[in-house]
């Protein structure tokens, strides 16, 4: 991978992780897009992530760009979700639902026929 973006220290891609496929974009760009396989689809194999990347009308640059989009899926992956606190409904939300829910009931209530 010499010469193309670097990826990211906490990410280690050893030789036949990345599957690299070239196709034609499809698209706005004329001729010069719909000869060439100038579009690119980087794909993790070990992950099974696959981006593309088919804005620019050179190969070279496309594949730049899928390889930074997959560094950033593959961070993304990697990141951890903070653990969510369960925290208790304060007294006025309680409230809140609640005159809701009474609202609601005597709507429905008010749509029923009379008892006679």
């Amino acid at each position: 991978m010499s010469g193309e973006t670097a990826p990211p220290e906490e990410i280690v891609l050893r030789e036949g992780d990345l599957e690299i496929t070239f196709f034609k974009g499809s698209g706005p760009g004329g001729q010069h897009r719909n000869k060439r396989e100038t579009a690119v689809r980087v794909r993790h194999v070990p992950t099974g992530v696959t981006v593309e990347a088919s804005e620019e009308r050179s190969q070279a640059r496309n594949r730049e760009v899928a390889l930074e989009r997959l560094f950033e899926a593959l961070a993304r992956l990697r990141r951890r979700r903070k653990r969510r606190i369960a925290t208790r409904p304060t007294r006025a939300s309680r409230e809140r639902r609640l005159e809701a829910k009474k609202r609601t009931g005597d709507r429905k209530a008010a749509r029923r026929k009379p008892e006679p």
